[in-house]
Parts: structure tokens; C-alpha cells; sequence
């Protein structure tokens, strides 16, 4: 998980062999070092097909996702095992280096209340349970810190230390998102500088989830904060176009957030890389 990489979104959030060779054909073409896959389908992926393909391109995988609700481990511990099991059995077998996202629940999943107790407590056995089983099939796990209008559980860098800490699973890290730490975090730098020591992947989102440079994310900040605590991890440029309804309503996107793929491609993909470059962290001499 290092260099500059994509998240499937911008071309499909549907996994299947027509849309996965489209999308390892663009991000290829555009000069991007990995995919993150939108793994919400583990059990209809075709795992070889995925392993061949990105051998084939002779470039990385991660995959993403939030659970189904019926396997929210806040309220079913054993249910959210079950279900990452397979996620991340999935992951493996199609070679990806690490499982990561809304692990720990669902996208739109809100109490209405605080967390409370028990419900961390559920949530910390699932993840240890499941990050015993990613190091057994040598894949890492990834805990994102999403916004309080998509999750009530984790929200900040600092919470999602917290909940990495205290299961001291070695294979597991903090995965941060510029959108939501526009909303959550106090300075982006902040929430930066508190995940310092697990921080190993973070998606580049615009504050309207569209084209990366056009909104009110603080860029400078960003960069100039990863660069200060010597991170290497994955860059992944992040944009919602592709929006299938169930989604849609756990990421509240109810209008386009930019014109095309291609206009946010062709726009934001120069800036964030041009900043990368500019803050050491992708090689100035490399296309990537």
C-alpha cells in the first residue's frame, strides 16, 4: 500500500470481470500504483479473475467496504465476524494487500445515541477475531474514521487509535479520509499527527466528495502534515460518481458531485500528484 493509487468509485462500485478490466485498464492508463476495490459483494467476486488481472498490470489491490447491516457488529458480534471472514478471504485470494474501511459497521449506521459500552465492546471482539483470521491469509486490516451523519462509532483519528489500541492486533492500522476529517477533526494536521504512529493508508476526497483542488479541503495542510511524520503508506484519490442507491442513501450524495470521471481524472489526479511531489512523497523523477 504505497504510492498513489484510486479507489474503484470513480468507474464502478460493482465488482465484476467487465467492470474490474475497465477499471485496472484506466487506472494503468493514468499512471496510478494501485486500485482499492469496493469489496461490498465478497461472495459474487471472481478472485482469480482479480488476482490474474492486477498481476497482469503489474499493479497493487486494497479493498474497502462498510458492512450490511444484518452483520453490524455493534449489535452482532459474531454476525460481523462471519461476514468479514468472507471479506476478507476474498480479499486474499485476489491478492490485495489489505482489507480496510467501515470494518467495524455500516455506512448509515447511527444510534441516535453516543456509543455506548457494549457496543465498542462487540465491536473490539470482532475486529480482534477478524484481524486472527487476516493474519492467517497475510493480509492487513484498516479501521476508517468516518463522519457522525454515516457512523456514531468512530469518527475521529483518536477514536479509531483508540479501538486499533486496544486490540493490539500487529496486522491492523489507522486509515484516515480527508472528507471526514474536514468535518470531524479539529485541523486536518491534527487528526494527522494523533494516527501518527498506525496511520498507513488515507483517502484524498474533496469536502464535496468531488474534484480533488475545486472544494474546501485544506491541501497544504494535508500534505505538509504526512510529510512531517515521514508517512509511506497508500495515497488513494477518492471521488463518488458511481453511486448505486442503497449507497447513496449511507453517503447522503443525493446530486452529482462533478461533471464525469474523466473531468475529475483529468483535474484532480495533476493536483494531488503535483502536491505529493512537491511534499516528498511520491518520487519526483517517477511518473507515479
Amino acid at each position: 500500500m504505497r504510492g498513489l493509487g484510486i479507489h474503484s468509485s470513480i468507474w464502478t462500485m460493482d465488482w465484476n470481470p467487465q467492470a474490474a478490466e475497465q477499471a485496472v485498464s484506466e487506472a494503468v492508463r493514468h499512471g496510478f500504483d494501485f486500485v482499492e476495490i469496493a469489496l461490498l459483494k465478497p461472495t459474487k467476486v471472481d478472485t482469480s479473475h482479480g488476482r490474474a488481472l492486477f498481476e497482469r498490470a503489474g499493479i497493487g489491490a486494497v479493498c474497502s467496504l462498510g458492512l450490511p447491516e444484518g452483520a453490524w457488529p455493534s449489535r452482532d458480534p459474531q454476525a460481523g465476524i462471519d461476514f468479514l471472514r468472507i471479506a476478507i478471504d476474498a480479499a486474499a485470494d485476489m491478492g490485495a494487500a489489505a482489507l480496510s474501511g467501515v470494518i467495524y459497521g455500516g455506512i448509515g449506521e447511527r444510534s441516535g445515541l453516543p456509543p455506548s459500552v457494549q457496543e465498542l465492546d462487540n465491536v473490539a471482539a470482532c475486529l480482534e477475531a477478524a484481524a486472527r483470521h487476516a493474519r492467517l491469509r497475510g493480509i492487513d486490516l484498516g479501521i476508517e474514521a468516518i463522519n457522525r451523519y454515516e457512523n456514531h462509532l468512530l469518527n475521529t483519528g483518536a477514536q479509531a487509535v483508540a479501538m486499533l489500541e486496544r486490540i493490539g492486533a500487529p496486522n491492523m492500522f489507522v486509515h484516515l479520509d480527508t472528507y471526514h476529517m474536514n468535518i470531524e477533526e479539529k485541523g486536518i494536521a491534527l487528526g494527522i499527527l494523533a494516527a501518527r504512529n498506525h496511520l498507513r493508508y488515507i483517502h484524498l476526497s474533496e469536502s464535496d466528495r468531488g474534484t480533488p483542488g475545486k472544494g474546501n479541503v485544506r491541501w497544504d495542510e494535508v500534505f505538509a502534515a504526512l510529510a512531517a511524520i515521514g508517512f509511506d503508506g497508500g495515497l488513494a484519490m477518492e471521488s463518488f460518481i458511481n453511486m448505486p442507491e442503497d449507497l447513496a442513501w449511507g453517503l447522503s450524495v443525493w446530486r452529482p458531485v462533478a461533471g464525469s470521471a474523466d473531468e475529475v481524472i483529468s483535474e484532480g489526479l495533476p493536483f494531488l500528484r503535483g502536491k505529493a511531489r512537491q511534499y516528498g512523497l511520491i518520487d519526483k523523477r517517477s511518473g507515479t
